[in-house]
């Protein structure tokens, strides 16, 4: 099975990237992971380095993949992160969320597991077939039928590091299809798009590199134009997010932006519809 990648991580204003990114394509199965560490609370970047760390180092890519073993790495690294939280009190309240993506390569399957509002978008022949549920309290109340009106977005009920009783969410095993692409991504990538304008940018693309550079065009032209947007996507953990000095970019508060593009076979023979110049007709207020 042919995989092919593109990655990008954007400190945006923010003193520090808190986001980690990391991939390994083995000979049998691949691992993906993006984890966007927690602000407001001392140890993000901490706790989303361990994370990355701990799934990569325990994955083995010329194994094949099961349920349970991904389970495994994923509840390992929100031990590791438990464990340096004992050692040392000034992160003991760090955490991270987590979106991580396992393929078969043999038997073309794929699972995947996320905590907190870092997200995975899976489209199939060009439109989106499934997207993870975002663990914050927007979501809950929406799952509820209730209001959000007012409701801070960048609230997390979950993360790892944060609870030691809950554990991540979980997907079924998927059958893959030649040209599903995947899009594993922070909430302050994801919250410059609708998932219309995703499926449009992908419809103008032939590869990951040229769908995450069209992205990245997009989100930098929104970010420095909208102050609605300012300072979208820094996570909280049941108190409102710490917001870090504005430094450049016209002033504005810009989180940091993390994204793996995971294309399985040729998913340009099947999505590509467009031209890349009829971007700005999709979306003019972004490209213009």
């Amino acid at each position: 099975m042919n995989i092919t990648i593109a990655t990008t991580s954007h400190q945006g204003t923010r003193a520090t990237n808190q986001d980690q990114t990391g991939e390994i394509i083995g000979r049998r199965s691949a691992c993906f992971v993006v984890c966007d560490g927690i602000a407001g609370l001392p140890g993000g970047e901490v706790a989303a380095k361990i994370a990355r760390d701990t799934i990569l180092e325990n994955f083995d890519g010329e194994q094949h993949l099961d349920a349970q073993s991904i389970r495994q790495y994923v509840t390992g690294a929100n031990a590791a992160i438990r464990a340096r939280q004992r050692q040392e009190a000034a992160l003991a309240k760090m955490g991270t969320t987590l979106v991580s993506l396992f393929i078969d390569r043999d038997y073309s399957l794929a699972y995947w597991a996320h905590a907190g509002d870092s997200r995975l978008y899976l489209f199939r022949r060009g439109y989106l077939f499934d997207v993870t549920t975002d663990h914050s309290l927007v979501q809950q109340m929406k799952d509820a039928g209730f209001s959000t009106q007012g409701i801070n977005s960048n609230l997390l009920y979950f993360a790892l590091g944060l609870d030691e009783s809950r554990d991540a969410s979980y997907s079924d095993v998927l059958q893959l299809e030649d040209g599903d692409v995947f899009l594993l991504c922070t909430d302050g990538f994801w919250h410059s798009f609708s998932e219309a304008e995703l499926e449009q940018s992908l419809h103008m693309v032939n590869s990951p590199d040229e769908w995450i550079a069209l992205m990245e065009r997009a989100w930098l032209n929104q970010e420095t134009a909208s102050p609605a947007h300012a300072g979208a996507g820094a996570e909280g953990a049941a108190l409102p997010a710490h917001r870090a000095d504005n430094r450049n970019i016209d002033n504005r508060n810009i989180d940091n932006y993390s994204a793996i593009a995971v294309w399985v076979g040729s998913p340009q023979e099947t999505t590509l519809m467009h031209s890349l110049p009829d971007a700005g007709r999709f979306m003019p207020s972004k490209l213009g």
